[in-house]
């Protein structure tokens, strides 16, 4: 293999790709990261077995090949050598050569071979969507995933594909976040499936602008992302196992009905949360939200720390609701919606509080018991 190669877009393509490379492995080709040269580019891939990044970036290539080079010691190579472009030439031996101005280095490497192999899917069973769209559905519901290992069938997104709907749910078991987008879905592509939070996170950093397309069979599922334009992005793969087991019935707690509903401003809300958060400890680790007529009372109360009390003005007419929570809990979807308003649906103080916006977007929270 000889390539030559402009020193940001090898950069960038081992910056997508390296996060799922594994230190600790059994396997020493699994801390390698396998470069495959065909006419005109250059692809990178990286795999733990669970979850593999591939991407594809532009390049001169003079002879075509495969090589696997060590992941941590390549980009670090990349990273800090001064020149703007970079010359790799491997041989026979899974040696490489790198050039890069007066730099010079011998890197022994492994053989392509020895990487493992990637998973073809059907093109039948396929859904195309937008992007940024994906990648905000993701960020509306990744902070609620469990990482309790014990119940694994939560420690991940669940993803239905039904009814020209893409819903995407996660929940803890304490909170829960669900966010649905309209989107082609032939019948016989119908499905539902998990996918685990390692590749939630990769997707997540690998989402720019462009189309991704989401191909899924029993037990795995890819994501090819096809950026608008050259500058856009790169072209990328994720494919991931994923999580065996069933989702729960999330229908079953939300609530269908609520007594009061009440607008509020989602950045005065998140301001005056952060606040009292400062005043909670791990032992009173709650924050009290009182509505009454016009006005919303947010006090947090630790006996070895303090107490903090705020009023916000806000436009409610009904009754007199209090009721406590976790507020990192509440301020998690705060942060992850642009809205300028969001709307809470209450009960009482033991049932449990509803967030939703314009969109179609729910939050689901579970109450503290109020002190």
């Amino acid at each position: 293999m000889k390539v030559t190669i402009a020193k940001d877009r090898l950069l960038s393509g081992l910056q997508a790709v390296q996060n799922v490379v594994s230190s600790r492995t059994t396997l020493p080709v699994l801390s390698n990261i396998l470069l495959n040269a065909e006419e005109g580019k250059l692809s990178l891939t990286a795999t733990d077995l669970d979850v593999t990044v591939s991407c594809t970036v532009p390049a001169q290539v003079l002879t075509p090949g495969t090589i696997t080079l060590p992941a941590k010691r390549f980009f670090e190579i990349t990273r800090e050598v001064p020149a703007t472009e970079i010359e790799l030439d491997s041989d026979d031996k899974s040696i490489c050569s790198i050039q890069a101005g007066s730099a010079f280095f011998r890197i022994h490497g492994l053989p392509g071979e020895d990487f493992p192999q990637t998973p073809t899917f059907s093109q039948s069973r396929a859904v195309t969507v937008p992007q940024e769209k994906l990648r905000s559905m993701l960020k509306k519901t990744g902070f609620a995933v469990s990482t309790d290992e014990s119940r694994y069938t939560l420690n991940g997104i669940f993803f239905s594909l039904k009814e020209h709907k893409l819903i995407l749910v996660s929940t803890d078991g304490r909170r829960l976040a669900l966010v649905e987008e309209e989107c082609e879905v032939p019948v016989e592509n119908q499905a539902d499936f998990i996918v685990p939070s390692k590749a939630i996170n990769e997707l997540t950093r690998l989402l720019t602008t462009g189309t991704v397309e989401i191909k899924f069979s029993e037990n795995q599922a890819a994501f090819t992302a096809t950026p608008a334009t050259e500058e856009g992005g790169l072209a990328s793969v994720l494919i991931t196992k994923l999580v065996d087991g069933n989702f729960p019935n999330y229908r079953q707690v939300i609530p269908q009905q609520c007594q009061e509903r009440v607008p509020v401003g989602r950045e005065e809300l998140l301001k005056a949360l952060r606040l009292a958060e400062i005043m909670t400890t791990d032992k009173s680790n709650s924050v009290k939200l009182a509505f009454t007529k016009n006005q919303l009372a947010i006090t947090a109360n630790a006996p070895e720390v303090g107490e903090t009390r705020q009023t916000i003005a806000i436009n409610y007419k009904g009754k007199d609701v209090a009721i406590a929570f976790n507020p990192g809990f509440l301020m998690d979807p705060l942060k992850a919606l642009d809205n300028d308003q969001v709307y809470m649906e209450l009960t009482d103080e033991l049932s449990p509080g509803v967030v939703k916006v314009d969109d179609p977007f729910l939050y689901v929270i579970m109450p503290m018991r109020l002190s």
